[in-house]
C-alpha cells in the first residue's frame, strides 16, 4: 500500500516532520508530494493525502488518459516536472470545474482523483483522496469592500470545508477579534456576536446588527459573564499551548457548542501541542489554503 502526502505550499519541512513523529518514514519525495509505504495517518500539514495509490506505466499520452479514465472520472494534476507531457495527458482528461467558490457554501462531495507524472513514462495516481479541492487549494470569490482585514478568508475556508456555520440568531464568541475581520463574517450570517479585543472593532464592523464590542483580554474574560453560546471562535495571537488552555477552560464550562480556533505558531513549528488539540475527542486539525505558519482547529458538536 502506497500513501502519498501533498503539503501545502511552503510547508514540505513541517510535513515531514509531522510523518516522522508519526513513525511514517518518506521513501521518495516528489516536489510538494512525500511518498511512503503503508495506510494513510492524519497529517494536518498535508493540502492532500492519496490513498491506495499505483504506478502506471506511460506509453503514450493516449494510453496514459484511458488508464485514468477506466479507474475514475475527476482527476486533478500535480506536475512539479515534466510539465508539458503532463498537461497533454491531462486535456485528454474530463474538465473539472475550479470556479472561485461564493461563501457560504459546502465544499464539494464528488470523488477527486489526483495523479503526476515521476517520470516520463511513469506516473503515479490515487483515485480516492482527502481534499475535495484541486490539490487541497480553495479559491474564493473575494470581498474586497466590506471586511476590515484578509482574516476573514480562512474562516470562510474553514467552514466551507467543515460544511456548518453560525446560523441567523445563533451566539458567537470572537476572541481577540479587533480589527473585525471574522466578526464581519458571522454578523453577516446572521449571528449575534460578541466581540472581545481591547482594541476596538472598526466602526463599520462595530456599526453590523448584532455585534457587542466589550473591551476586554480573550485570556482574562470569565466564561460566567458571557453564558451559554453557539460558537467560540478565536483568531487570537498568542503561543499554542496559551491557546490550548483557553480552550480546555471553556470546553470544561459545558457552555460552548462549537469551537473554530487558529493555532499560530511563533519560531518553531509546535507539533506537540498541535497533537494535543488534534487528540480533543471529535476535534479536526487541519491546515487551509489561506492559513501561513498556522493550523486551524475545529470542534463541533454532532448535528
Amino acid at each position: 500500500m502506497t500513501t502519498a502526502y501533498l503539503a501545502a505550499d511552503g510547508f514540505e519541512t513541517q510535513l515531514r516532520d509531522e510523518l516522522a513523529r508519526r513513525g511514517v518514514d518518506v521513501r521518495a519525495a516528489h516536489g510538494r508530494l512525500s511518498i511512503t509505504d503503508g495506510p494513510a495517518v492524519h497529517a494536518a500539514w498535508a493540502a492532500n493525502i492519496w490513498h491506495d495509490c499505483i504506478e502506471l506505466p506511460v506509453a503514450s499520452i493516449g494510453t496514459a488518459a484511458k488508464a485514468l479514465r477506466d479507474m475514475q472520472r475527476n482527476w486533478v494534476l500535480y506536475a512539479p516536472l515534466h510539465h508539458r507531457r503532463a498537461a497533454l495527458i491531462q486535456e485528454r482528461l474530463p474538465h473539472v470545474s475550479a470556479k472561485p467558490v461564493v461563501f457560504p457554501a459546502v465544499a464539494p462531495m464528488a470523488p477527486l482523483g489526483s495523479w503526476t507524472l515521476l517520470a516520463p513514462d511513469r506516473m503515479l495516481a490515487a483515485a480516492r483522496c482527502d481534499a475535495p479541492f484541486a490539490n487541497g487549494e480553495v479559491e474564493l470569490v473575494e470581498d474586497k469592500v466590506g471586511p476590515p482585514s484578509r482574516a476573514y478568508l480562512k474562516l470562510w475556508e474553514a467552514l466551507i470545508r467543515l460544511r456548518r456555520w453560525p446560523q441567523p440568531g445563533e451566539r458567537c464568541l470572537d476572541l481577540g477579534a479587533s480589527p473585525g475581520g471574522w466578526t464581519w463574517v458571522l454578523a453577516r450570517l446572521g449571528a449575534h456576536v460578541v466581540a472581545i479585543d481591547k482594541a476596538p472593532l472598526d466602526p463599520r464592523v462595530a456599526a453590523m446588527p448584532g455585534v457587542e464590542w466589550r473591551g476586554e483580554s480573550a485570556f482574562a474574560l470569565e466564561p460566567g459573564s458571557i453564558g451559554p453560546i453557539d460558537w467560540l471562535f478565536s483568531d487570537v495571537i498568542c503561543y499554542p499551548a496559551r491557546l490550548l488552555r483557553l480552550v480546555e477552560r471553556w470546553r470544561a464550562t459545558g457552555q460552548v457548542r462549537n469551537f473554530v480556533c487558529t493555532i499560530k505558531f511563533q519560531g518553531e513549528t509546535d507539533h506537540a501541542t498541535a497533537e494535543a488539540f488534534a487528540a480533543l475527542p471529535g476535534a479536526e486539525v487541519l491546515h487551509l489554503h489561506n492559513n501561513k505558519h498556522e493550523l486551524t482547529f475545529a470542534l463541533l458538536a454532532a448535528s
